[in-house]
């Protein structure tokens, strides 16, 4: 089928999951046979049409129109605690994205698509408007919520959440990312029967431990001070309130006072830096805890799973948890926050022969450190756990099984 993809989120225009879905899922789905034009955002240095990897990318140039906006938006946006201008480029991303997909794509080249899907409310406004002039079927992919997003420390603007409904209803259909996700929808009113559930994956090729340099993950060890008989916890992600970093350094003294070879490093970036820094200052701590506040490549992240014994991701709010997917895949126990909203609940399995990790409060430092250590104490137990980890990866959570579950919900759809 020919697809029409509206993502926020492409390469090489890359923060977070969103990105990493939208690059994974297309590859997957040109190499299933399908055809796709994606239109994403542009930062003004980038081609407006381009062919990658067999996908049609379309970046239209934006202009700044916050000037305007003003004139008319709602006091909600006014209130918004984020830039106008943000919101000024996905409008008008939306709109030239949308202007650009009927009148020249379909108009002027004769293209003939089959459906047209977009990816949160970030490109909402671009399906909405699609699906009025040509009522070509509509999926709508929720990987986050609005409502969601106020526990990430973000808005929870009623015009962003408003757009999120009016393209839920609009929508044919809808897919999220966990079972704990479609509760959620269901929980607000969004339509049931419409809900369908696709996995995150992981690519198991580039995610393999056997594929390792351990020169290479010495040196990495070495660069943060740990030694061979040290044990290196990971957190990786991006440093905001609903990841719970804060409560995992707030558990570290618990965790040392029992294990004093303990080193923890932080990967990631986000506006929770110096609270961090303050935080391992007066906790007297930073023999033991390594921040690294950058955003590294795909590369480098793997050599960081490679190097490390257990990682942890004590999110308070986790639709999906790519991230706890990459360290199944490099064979590592993984311990994860699994309440409330959380993905990890779908990925992680807690107890019994197959398990792959621990679950945990994210809200709740003690209970942190409760898992943590029930792995350190265990240091067989945890290794098993990792290998059962790669082993449910590569059977449910690879990304040609993503792309074959959307592509079953698309034909659903379109019959």
């Amino acid at each position: 089928m020919r697809i029409g993809f509206f993502v926020w989120e492409y390469p090489p225009g890359i923060s977070g999951e969103l990105g990493i879905y939208a690059e994974n899922i297309s590859r997957e789905l040109i190499d299933m046979g399908h055809d796709i034009s994606v239109f994403t955002k542009n930062n003004g240095e980038l081609k407006t049409r381009e062919v990658i990897r067999g996908v049609d990318v379309n970046r239209p140039m934006l202009i700044d129109g916050s000037n305007i906006l003003p004139l008319f938006i709602t006091e909600d946006l006014r209130k918004w605690d984020i830039e106008l201008k943000f919101f000024n480029d996905v409008f008008i991303y939306n709109v030239l994205s949308a202007t650009k997909f009927v009148n020249e794509l379909i108009k002027k080249e004769g293209y003939e698509f089959d459906i047209i899907c977009a990816h949160d409310w970030l490109s909402a406004i671009a399906g909405l408007m699609i699906k009025k002039e040509l009522g070509l079927p509509f999926v709508f992919h929720f990987h986050s919520t609005g409502w969601g997003r106020k526990l990430d420390g973000g808005s929870d603007s009623e015009t962003v959440m408003y757009i999120e409904e009016s393209a839920a209803n609009a929508a044919d259909g809808i897919i999220t990312v966990s079972y704990p996700m479609q509760e959620d929808l269901i929980r607000h009113g969004i339509e049931a029967e419409k809900i369908r559930v696709c996995w995150n994956g992981v690519s198991t090729e580039l995610y393999d431990p056997n594929r390792l340099d351990y020169s290479v993950i010495e040196e990495l060890r070495n660069g943060y001070g740990i030694s061979t008989e040290d044990k290196m916890i990971l957190f990786v992600g991006r440093l905001t309130p609903a990841k719970g970093i804060v409560n995992l350094v707030k558990a570290m003294p618990t965790v040392i006072s029992r294990h004093p070879e303990v080193k923890l490093v932080i990967l990631g970036r986000g506006e929770l830096e110096k609270t961090i820094l303050d935080l391992i200052s007066r906790l007297g701590i930073a023999d033991n805890v390594k921040p690294n506040f950058i955003f590294v490549s795909e590369e480098e992240r793997i050599l960081h799973y490679g190097a490390c014994d257990i990682a942890v991701f004590p999110s308070l709010y986790e639709p999906s948890g790519i991230v706890a997917l990459e360290a199944m895949a490099m064979a590592k126990p993984v311990v994860v926050g699994a309440r409330g909203i959380s993905g990890f609940r779908d990925l992680v399995i807690p107890s019994g022969h197959d398990q792959t990790g621990i679950h945990v409060d994210g809200s709740n430092s003690a209970d942190i450190a409760w898992g943590i250590n029930s792995l350190l104490e265990n240091p067989e137990a945890a290794k098993a756990m990792g290998e059962r980890g790669r082993v449910r990866v590569e059977r449910y959570f690879t990304w040609d099984r993503t792309a074959k579950c959307t592509i079953d919900v698309y034909e659903e759809i379109i019959r």
